[in-house]
């Protein structure tokens, strides 16, 4: 399960690479560790059908049955099982994303019994690459009870079986990563049965250790856009 992301790449940098038209972060700085409801951006097409950049809480709204006896809902941040009917309406273009990171963490195991985090990420340069993610607008909830009930942009990340390089480490699951142009048009904008074909796992040796045991990885501030490959022929989408 991920639970914590850095994004270091500048948002000019992100606007352009996925071709975002609007932005509404403000004044972004680096993001060296995101974890559970903290605000980060993604990329989402508005309710105009412009592409935006814009800001949610990590944390897409809990099915009922895991809120029984609780006051809050701290949401879900990872999204496996896209046949279930709590997500089923999410699917639709309108509320897919894409989430932008540099490197990801996953809890390594040590003897001790104690753990640290991984982190991984597509080289030691930490290019800026994207999760498949899910979002909601204007959700009103009690995240937390000290806040009482507020209202958020909400989104969560798609994960799929692990390949080998994060498998090693966490075996059940990792994010659902997207590297093509070709796949970011698709997940923001194909139909829900093709879009959720990119819901698979990076193929092994793509992605490498470049920290371990630091809760931030603050390393590739200027970290450059994932290297675009030539345009395939044809396409599944």
């Amino acid at each position: 399960m991920c639970n914590l992301y850095s994004l270091t790449t500048a948002q000019k940098a992100i606007l352009e690479l996925a071709r975002a038209l609007r932005d509404l972060t403000g004044n972004l700085s680096p993001l060296p560790g995101v974890f559970p409801d903290y605000a980060a951006p993604i990329v989402r097409t508005g309710a105009d059908g412009v592409r935006e950049l814009a800001m949610a809480r990590w944390g897409m709204p809990s099915p009922s049955g895991a809120l029984k006896g609780r006051t809050a809902d701290p949401g879900v941040t990872n999204i496996r099982n896209t046949a279930s009917p709590h997500w089923r309406p999410w699917l639709a273009a309108e509320n897919r994303c894409l989430v932008p990171f540099n490197s990801f963490s996953e809890p390594e195991y040590l003897p001790t019994g104690k753990s640290q985090p991984a982190w991984f990420a597509f080289d030691e340069g930490r290019p800026l690459a994207f999760f498949a993610g899910l979002h909601c607008c204007g959700w009103r909830s009690v995240r937390k009870v000290r806040e009482g009930e507020t209202t958020n942009d909400l989104f969560a990340v798609l994960t799929t079986e692990a390949n080998a390089e994060v498998g090693a480490i966490h075996p059940k699951a990792m994010p659902v990563i997207l590297t093509t142009p070709d796949e970011w048009e698709a997940w923001l904008a194909a139909p829900p049965a093709g879009a959720l074909k990119l819901q698979r796992p990076l193929p092994d040796g793509a992605l490498t250790i470049v920290a371990r045991g630091e809760k931030e990885d603050g390393r590739g501030a200027v970290g450059t856009p994932l290297p675009v490959p030539p345009p395939a022929q044809g396409s599944l989408f």
